[in-house]
């Protein structure tokens, strides 16, 4: 089919306020076929529902009790009825043309999934700065995703637009990662020799965390589900994910050194880093013409770096560990 049907699918908790943006912009798409929209609640009251079924009655709901991610998306996929699942998160925008490029990059490549850059954008100060954060070197990690990119296959995209037949026979998302459920998912469709697809036309905006403390939470999960997903599968490592938890280290043993009075030596590595983030800040001052927010860059680096690394040196919580191994 030219124009198979498709459904987007949506987990969201708690996010009223958001998720308004992101069924809009679902419900704007130019697709010339059939579009369904599923929302998977898993919010702790009835305020998120009650708006959707007030103001968005074309779109399905449907109950995700387990609260996580990886479970409102089954539940989604598992009442959608199409072939072809959009993914979209409630904080993120597609842009008008999303669907329509996604299903024609998966005719024009057979890949299982297709996705493109997550595009970060700020609406005060603290965002902005966030958002300038996630796509620079420094922030992003050497993610395509973040960073952009040449077309062609990839570890992992942001969101993914999937084959529905890819999807089920991987078994879906495994619901014992609450996060960093999408780049486990992808690595189980490569091991199956299917294509991860990154296509940098597929640009969807996305709100970042509006506080350090919500920032500093997000990537300390984050950093936690990395470090189940690599346990689980220990061949999805890369190297460029040890520089984390080794900055880290390296800080704590600096702060040991100093403590024992060899403060030369203990400030070799505190001293390069603290160059690195204001180089980092006053480059991206210039490249992006954005001085307020700049200025931020250096907490707001630190902050994602140093959450991150602890979460993955803290791995997930005991009970909450994957089963078997990778």
């Amino acid at each position: 089919m030219a124009h198979p049907p498709v459904s987007v699918v949506i987990p969201a908790r708690n996010e009223e306020e958001a998720l308004p943006r992101a069924l809009d912009s679902a419900l704007a798409q130019d697709y010339p076929g059939t579009v369904e929209i599923v929302v998977a609640d898993g919010s702790d009251g009835p305020a998120m529902a009650e708006m959707v079924r007030a103001r968005y009655p074309e779109v399905r709901l449907v109950a995700n009790p387990d609260r996580i991610i990886p479970a409102g998306l089954n539940r989604a996929v598992a009442a959608a009825a199409h072939p072809v699942i959009v993914r979209c998160d409630a904080r993120s925008e597609l842009p008008p043309g999303y669907v329509s490029r996604a299903v024609e990059t998966l005719a024009r490549t057979g890949a299982a999934n297709v996705g493109g850059r997550q595009c970060p954008a700020g609406r005060d100060l603290f965002t902005r700065a966030v958002a300038l954060a996630m796509t620079t070197p420094l922030g992003a990690g050497g993610a395509r995703y973040r960073l952009g990119g040449a077309e062609g296959p990839a570890d992992t995209v942001y969101l993914g637009v999937f084959r529905r037949g890819a999807l089920e026979g991987a078994g879906g998302f495994d619901e014992r990662f609450a996060r960093n459920e999408d780049y486990e998912l992808n690595w189980r469709l490569r091991q199956r020799g299917g294509t991860v697809w990154f296509d940098p036309a597929l640009r969807v905006a996305y709100r970042p965390r509006e506080s350090f403390g919500a920032l500093a939470r997000q990537y300390f999960a984050n950093g936690r589900w990395k470090a189940a997903v690599l346990r689980r599968h220990p061949r999805s490592w890369r190297w460029r994910q040890l520089a984390p938890p080794a900055l880290l280290l390296g800080l704590a043993a600096s702060a040991v050194l100093a403590l024992a009075g060899r403060t030369g030596t203990g400030a070799v590595l505190p001293a390069a880093y603290l160059l690195a983030l204001l180089c980092t800040g006053a480059w991206t001052a210039l490249r992006r013409r954005n001085v307020a927010a700049a200025l931020l860059l250096p907490p707001v680096l630190a902050t994602m770096h140093l959450s991150w690394a602890a979460g993955v040196i803290a791995g997930p919580r005991a009970g909450n560990r994957p089963r078997g191994a990778g």
